[in-house]
């Protein structure tokens, strides 16, 4: 049975937006990270080869970018996202943590070496020979791409658990269907994003004529050439994710279509302007233009972060947690049992809320509903639900699965239910001092067949086992 973890109020931001705007400002810091190694690594060749006359003025300009930009508010980032992601849902984060501990270990190692790689070469690069620099980079972009390695299994894991789900392996589970296309994308996501901070940089480093910038900025955007991979890259990991996961992002579901068209849309436009600009044309980049197109890849990370996380709907990890930290197998004893039954948190606003059917009410939001909800201010019940009539917002409630396919089932009583329903009725009135003292039996038992019509499982699974009956009366 679930334990029942305490849920973090941030007023009129969903907990699960306040999660989500951590995870991309760090993911995008660290893909800039990851790429900025093989940068370094590219432009550290040149200047050993002589290749260009100056690539080291360029190296000695990023690093110290990349040092006070990735290592500083990616670290800080980094502890953030822990931080919010234990007080939104712990039970996913334990989940992840009690399957994946090795992993996380081995990724804190590969962590351990880049930064002491990273910051060993910006405090002596330049007493160090040539040879030596070059060791410390590779082993800085080896360390960190490792790093992104490990995270990519336990990530694609959450929406592709695979044979992990039958065989409990490790192997299964980190080796899961989207793991090499979501490996590879990110990787070319990094390229692009290091090289598109090089033609930023080049402007910001004193004492370069305008032919210099130029052939900085033309070697920087030779690691945007494996953007080329992006399309089939793209369409590989579509077709590793589950068919219905598919279906929400191809246009089951508007908002993340939306993310999806947007990821794609901003992709197109720096991958168009990279091959007519950079390739063909060998333009000049000036600061602002560069800095807008990291802003463009800001928003197709967003974008893409956005499917990736809501692709998983119903789930926080497919087929293990549901999106509010409920466990699939407990729905069915939660339904006689009750959800906050067990409850010790007390309702951080008890004391004005008229009676114990709407603190129940309020408890079962926190419970069911508080990760990717609010009461009135983003994505709020009160909102969404307020021109349906109390029936209803009972039937919707009790068949949730089949009102909304990304939500996942209703986990508690009918008694439960009924508060619920109280509890954003009374916010809906306008909270008075006095509500409804006792529960209506006719509704009750109304509820009661709701739910049992609706059943335990959710949506997807339901229609494939009416799929499978209907092709077996056949």
């Amino acid at each position: 049975m679930n334990n029942i973890y305490p849920v973090n109020d941030y007023g009129p931001l969903m907990p699960g937006l306040v999660m989500a705007a951590v995870a991309i400002f760090h993911v995008f810091l660290a893909q800039f990270a990851v790429g900025g190694g093989f940068l370094l690594c590219y432009f550290q060749w040149l200047a050993m080869t002589d290749r260009n006359p100056n690539a080291r003025i360029f190296i000695h300009g990023y690093f110290k970018i990349l040092v006070l930009i990735s290592f500083v508010l990616g670290a800080l980032t980094g502890v953030g996202i822990w931080f919010t992601s234990i007080q939104i849902s712990a039970v996913t984060i334990g989940e992840m943590v009690f399957n994946f501990h090795w992993i996380w270990a081995a990724e804190w190692t590969f962590f351990c070496l880049e930064v002491v790689a990273g910051y060993c070469f910006y405090r002596y690069h330049d007493r160090l020979t040539d040879k030596a620099c070059m060791v410390l980079l590779v082993l800085y972009t080896f360390a960190a791409w490792m790093s992104l390695f490990w995270i990519n299994g336990i990530l694609s894991w959450q929406l592709t658990p695979g044979d992990w789900v039958q065989t409990g392996s490790i192997v299964d589970g980190f080796f899961n269907p989207s793991f090499w296309p979501s490996l590879f994308f990110r990787t070319v996501v990094c390229l692009t994003l290091a090289s598109l901070a090089g033609c930023v940089v080049v402007n910001i480093i004193p004492d370069l004529d305008r032919d210099a910038q130029t052939s900085l900025i033309n070697r920087s955007a030779h690691l945007m050439i494996p953007m080329l991979l992006m399309p089939l890259l793209g369409v590989w990991f579509l077709f590793a994710m589950p068919e219905d996961s598919r279906q929400w992002v191809l246009g089951g579901s508007p908002a993340m279509m939306l993310f999806f068209m947007i990821s794609v849309g901003a992709s197109v436009a720096i991958g168009g302007y990279a091959v007519v600009g950079l390739w063909m044309q060998r333009l000049y980049i000036n600061g602002a233009t560069g800095t807008l197109l990291i802003l463009l890849a800001f928003g197709a990370t967003a974008g893409g972060e956005f499917v990736r996380e809501g692709s998983r709907k119903p789930y926080s990890i497919r087929q293990v947690v549901y999106s509010n930290g409920i466990r699939p197998q407990d729905v069915a004893e939660l339904r006689k049992t009750g959800c906050v039954t067990d409850d010790p948190f007390p309702v951080t606003f008890e004391k004005t809320l008229p009676n114990d059917i709407v603190t129940t009410g309020a408890k079962v939001f926190r419970r069911q509903c508080a990760v990717c909800h609010t009461v009135e201010g983003s994505n709020a019940v009160v909102h969404l639900t307020e021109s349906w009539d109390i029936d209803q917002q009972r039937m919707n409630i009790a068949k949730l699965q089949q009102t909304k396919p990304f939500m996942p089932p209703f986990a508690g009583t009918p008694q439960e239910l009924e508060a619920l329903v109280q509890y954003v009725r009374w916010v809906q009135a306008g909270r008075p001092a006095e509500w409804l003292k006792t529960l209506d039996e006719q509704a009750l038992q109304q509820i009661t067949g709701w739910l049992d019509d609706a059943g335990t499982e959710p949506a997807q699974a339901r229609r494939k086992s009416a799929s499978a009956a209907t092709r077996e009366q056949k």
